[in-house]
């Protein structure tokens, strides 16, 4: 008799204690959400800066984390890497395989491709490295050279079997820049997803990925920056934008491009002709759910240019979009009816 009330007595502690840990636990985390301070760091990687705030009820701070990742993107994804899978494809190594990173990548880049009709290419490489813009230096361009060069240009010429990438023609060779950094974001922000983080703002490079909401209820915001006149002109605030569980990638002419006998050559590169772009979009910033895809269509507006990218969104809802564009010497504005702008604006 005497196990028989010991034990009841044990049992009936246990489920008091139980009641008790169902009320109290969540009483914590409340107390834990309403807490938290933000952990915020900066660091450098991809040739530009990154900067992540999050909130995390345990403080942690994962900056050696994150430069791992960096790290491991540049060993798939950069060619700026010698020894990255892309450089080694680009040499026509044999020996290497694409990895998820790489894969991942590579199928966005391909779906962007088809669906922009070319706009969007990875394979302006060598016209990219011939302007100047990649990782060899400028060579003297005219028609003649980029009619060398066009052959190598298709997205339609290259395709990924079993992890090996197969190419029409050898010396094709194909470039990430315009879709990396956003994927990187998508990344980054998987891996604080997984440590349980559901509140962050990651930035890499003007890339950005929102989730979930400030402390205090508020939606993260991002500025986009007014187009200047020259590359070291001050920086200035065009429009605040809030992202609610969005990501926001900008591409733009004003800040990267080089001058040539007083002519202006902007960074972009339209994959049909091998020029740089020659028309009035200065910036397009665009919103997507994650941000590989908005990075390679802000790319892809850019191409295109203010008229067919309007007709592209009107097709496509699933994109927001904000053009910055010249009109005869004024400073103008287009954005899809959807675009979030801050109610301050």
């Amino acid at each position: 008799m005497k196990c028989i009330i010991n034990s009841t007595f044990n049992v009936k502690n246990v489920y008091r204690l139980l009641i008790m840990g169902v009320i109290l636990i969540p009483m914590l985390l409340i107390s834990c959400k309403k807490n938290q301070e933000p952990v915020s760091f900066r660091g450098e990687a991809q040739g530009t800066y990154y900067a992540i705030t999050y909130y995390d009820a345990f403080s942690r701070n994962f900056q050696i984390q994150m430069d791992s990742l960096f790290r491991s993107f540049d060993l798939s994804a950069s060619v700026y890497s010698k020894e990255s899978v892309i450089s080694r494809f680009n040499r026509n190594d044999s020996t290497v395989e694409a990895d998820q990173i790489f894969e991942t990548v590579f199928n966005k880049s391909m779906e962007v491709s088809e669906l922009t009709n070319g706009a969007f290419d990875i394979t302006v490489m060598p016209l990219v490295n011939v302007w100047g813009f990649g990782y060899t230096e400028r060579s003297k361009v005219d028609s003649v050279m980029v009619d060398s060069l066009l052959p190598l240009v298709g997205y339609h010429k290259i395709k990924l079997v079993d992890k090996q990438l197969y190419k029409e023609d050898p010396r094709m060779m194909i470039d990430f820049n315009a879709i990396a950094q956003g994927y990187t974001c998508d990344l980054i922000g998987k891996f604080l997803e997984s440590k349980g983080i559901e509140n962050y703002l990651i930035d890499v490079g003007g890339e950005v990925l929102g989730k979930g909401k400030k402390t205090n209820g508020t939606s993260w915001r991002v500025a986009i920056e007014k187009p200047t006149e020259n590359a070291m002109d001050e920086r200035s605030i065009q429009v605040a934008v809030p992202l609610n569980n969005k990501a926001l990638a900008t591409s733009g002419n004003y800040r990267s491009y080089i001058i040539e006998n007083g002519k202006k050559y902007s960074h972009t590169i339209d994959p049909a002709t091998g020029f740089p772009v020659e028309h009035s979009v200065l910036s397009v910033s665009v919103i997507a759910d994650d941000c590989m895809t908005a990075d390679a269509y802000a790319t892809a507006f850019m191409v295109m240019g203010l008229e067919k990218a309007k007709l592209f969104l009107k097709e496509n809802t699933n994109l927001e979009a904000y053009i910055i564009y010249d009109n005869n010497g004024v400073l103008s504005i287009w954005s899809s009816d959807g675009f979030p702008l801050d109610k301050a604006e």
